[in-house]
């Protein structure tokens, strides 16, 4: 068992004895309740109803109404707060979009601010705007140049923003009754190569353990995550960690603030006087994870240190692991990892004090183009001591949107069909004999690729559901290039987008969707923790003639293989749970799921349970790993990008109340800006071959030699070329900085 957090307060945990962190730089937590209250003044009935019983569509922590399974009491976040408003504002009249040359200008916030897209919409090359159509002429359009073209000339991409599994399971199997793979979802650009490592290491592709593993194990330990800004309800889990004597540590690029101390609102102690989390920062170079972690390894290998006996019994590679790093040296881990050897010994002997660790990571790891190296780095230090399959250990790349989990285990990817199946003939047979129609066997193209298709003039069709490639993908100009040659764009989606406006090659067509709290019969989302939820229709105002996506994506099919109707019709979300325990395995319960609250958690609280590991050969897997080599040149600059007040690329403030820091500034070390005479406000151009970026300086306790910027500003920096395996985007640079 592991221990329970104290009751009483306890002031050695205190960020601050100032009543309120007065004078403190942290987010008013409550002015945002009554932000919220004031924006949904004229709908408040119904958006309680969808606070207190829709499944959150944030993060994906994975809230049913304010509760969980973690912890009792309230659970409500700011990011949360902020999303209601897209679920509850009115419609925008259609005549708004007659003429988009003014819009163009505007920035997506205000975009989404206009409203919700209330009906069909197209817009032909050489007109000023769009007019208003049938949903029979819009799906007309679209199944007429779908059938003009051939399958490997058509793209679909799905963001995670509120889409659920039966939108992501509907979609693509209608996707591949038109005879394509080409299909994607946001989890490629975030945490592909968290799959990959888990399941190449492990044999299972998902977090290994529990929320509840956070509080009471011995070292929680946060890598290029930080969960104060994109989960911020798990600080709530942070504050009873601490109570319940976890040591939290964190290793970055910046000290940053939200993971050094916060002030819960929902827990009347650290309101007051605040949490102190990580007892200790590691900060070390962008891209130094490797370096960093396999110095870690070094050390506690040489004090011998390591489970020996879980080694020998239940993983294979580890001589082949400590003989790699015996050929590293020192010196060369130190300038990668950019921190001392006597840095990676101290986080060393907090690993050895350790007889239960949780690891959890994020952007900082994955998005890389080494993310799926990065990913092993931190399973192999956790197969050191055999922290996994057990309670309050486990390996848990933490998601940051709500829908982002059941993406690619409903089979939306263009990699893999459902329940994560690979793209073989075999598999490929027996989806086919499933179905009752033939589906396509060879892989798809992954979202980048797309863009890519489509400036080579080899992609004649997008469909995108909500997302926003423009500021999501590396190199802008180039994507908005690409966007331009596609001779049919449909967004889906419930309000405006940058990408919409952008001009037609033929043809554009919007489609209005409907929310997950408007889908008739309810829907499910998974979180990060594997657990399926069911989240309910919750009824109120509807927009205009918006649709689920997956009717849309159902009836298109049938309109595109009319021969194929029947195989292409569900009665209602019920019917595709059903189908979904079927074809995906670890799913079986789903079909189960009928009103609020319901839920399961697949694989059960702990995978690779007492240390059966579901691989070829039944063990776990060391990796031999070898830092990435990056010479710097003089007077250049590591450069991350990082998110602020935003809810993926949907910026909300100008100003992250976490840090202080405004849109504009570039983060970065005193004693470099004091080296370069610059100081706080001073403006300052980032160059790169591929772009510049006017900023403002802003001391921060950040890594010599690294900056950060703020994303998607930053993407004019990133370079689309680098990728990872998986094909996550590369979403860091090296610069120079000139002052203005």
């Amino acid at each position: 068992m592991l221990p329970k957090p104290k009751k009483h307060w306890t002031p050695q945990h205190w960020a601050s004895w100032k009543p309120f962190g007065i004078g403190e730089q942290y987010p008013n937590n409550y002015w945002e309740v009554f932000r919220a209250i004031w924006l949904s003044r004229k709908k408040l009935p119904y958006t309680w109803n969808i606070l207190n019983k829709g499944v959150c569509d944030g993060c994906a922590l994975g809230t049913t109404g304010m509760k969980d399974w973690t912890l009792d009491g309230i659970h409500l976040c700011n990011v949360r707060l902020r999303l209601l408003q897209m679920n509850t504002m009115p419609a925008f009249d259609p005549v708004l979009l007659a003429d988009v040359s003014q819009l163009q200008k505007q920035k997506s916030a205000q975009l989404r601010d206009l409203g919700r897209l209330p009906y069909p919409m197209i817009r032909q090359r050489g007109e000023k705007g769009f007019r208003r159509v049938s949903w029979d002429e819009a799906l007309g359009v679209i199944s007429d140049r779908i059938h003009s073209t051939t399958p490997d000339r058509l793209s679909f991409y799905v963001t995670s923003r509120g889409t659920v599994n039966e939108t992501y399971y509907a979609t693509q199997k209608a996707v591949r009754a038109m005879g394509s793979n080409n299909i994607d979802n946001a989890a490629r650009i975030c945490h592909s190569p968290s799959t990959a490592g888990l399941k190449a290491a492990l044999g299972a592709g998902a977090t290994t353990c529990s929320y509840k593993d956070w509080i009471g194990t011995d070292l929680l330990v946060f890598i290029g995550s930080n969960v104060a800004n994109n989960q911020p309800v798990t600080v709530k889990y942070l504050h009873y960690a601490k109570k319940a004597g976890t040591k939290i540590v964190v290793i970055n690029t910046y000290r940053e603030p939200g993971m050094e101390r916060y002030w819960v609102p929902s827990i009347v102690e650290s309101a007051v006087f605040g949490t102190k989390f990580a007892e200790d920062f590691f900060l070390i170079n962008m891209g130094g994870d490797i370096a960093f972690l396999n110095g870690t390894i070094k050390h506690i290998i040489a004090n011998n240190w390591v489970d020996q006996s879980f080694i020998d019994l239940y993983t294979d590679g580890f001589a082949e692991l400590k003989a790699s790093l015996e050929s590293q040296s020192w010196e060369e881990l130190e300038r990668l990892s950019g921190t001392s050897r006597e840095s990676m010994y101290a986080f060393a002997k907090m690993v050895k004090e350790a007889n239960k660790a949780v690891f959890v990571w994020s952007m900082g790891i994955t998005q890389h183009e080494c993310g799926e190296d990065n990913v092993r780095s931190i399973i192999n230090l956790a197969l050191t001591k055999g922290f996994v399959g057990r309670e309050g250990c486990g390996l848990m790349p933490i998601r940051g949107h709500s829908g982002v989990q059941g993406g690619a285990e409903m089979g939306c990817y263009a990699t893999v069909f459902p329940g994560g199946k690979s793209i073989t003939p075999e598999n490929a047979a027996q989806l086919s004999q499933h179905w009752g129609f033939d589906v396509p066997a060879s892989k798809g193209l992954i979202a980048p690729e797309m863009i890519n298709a489509a400036h080579q003039g080899q992609l004649d069709v997008l469909v995108s559901v909500g997302g926003n490639f423009l500021e999501v993908l590396p190199e802008p100009d180039y994507v908005e290039a690409a966007l331009k040659k596609i001779p049919l764009r449909v967004h889906i989606d419930i309000v405006l987008s940058s990408q919409m406006l952008v001009e037609p090659a033929e043809t554009v067509v919007l489609l209005p969707a409907t929310t997950r709290y408007e889908i008739p019969g309810g829907v499910t989302e998974t979180n990060t923790e594997r657990r399926v939820i069911f989240s309910p229709e919750i009824p109120g105002p509807r927009i205009g003639e918006a649709r689920p996506e997956w009717e849309v994506f159902l009836e298109l099919a049938r309109r595109v293989k009319p021969d194929l109707a029947d195989k292409l019709a569900f009665a209602d979300t019920a019917a595709i749970r059903q189908e979904i325990a079927q074809v995906v395995p670890q799913y079986a319960g789903i079909q189960h799921l009928q009103q609020a609250g319901d839920q399961f958690q697949y694989g059960g609280s702990h995978l690779c349970f007492g240390w059966n590991f579901p691989t070829p050969d039944g063990k776990a897997h060391f990796g031999v790993l070898l830092p990435r080599q990056r010479e710097l040149p003089e007077g250049y600059f590591l450069l991350a990008t990082r998110r602020g007040k935003q809810f993926n690329s949907m910026v909300q403030e100008r100003k992250d109340a976490i840090t202080g820091a405004m849109r504009e500034a570039v983060l970065m070390n005193a004693a470099d800006a004091a080296l370069l005479g610059l100081k706080d406000s001073d403006r300052v151009i980032l160059k790169n071959e591929l772009g510049e970026l006017f900023c403002q300086v802003y001391i921060a306790p950040i890594q010599s030699g690294n900056l950060q910027v703020h994303w998607p500003e930053g993407n004019v920096l990133l370079d689309k070329s680098k990728r990872s395996l998986e094909g996550v985007p590369d979403y860091n640079a090296i610069v120079r900085l000139e002052k203005i």
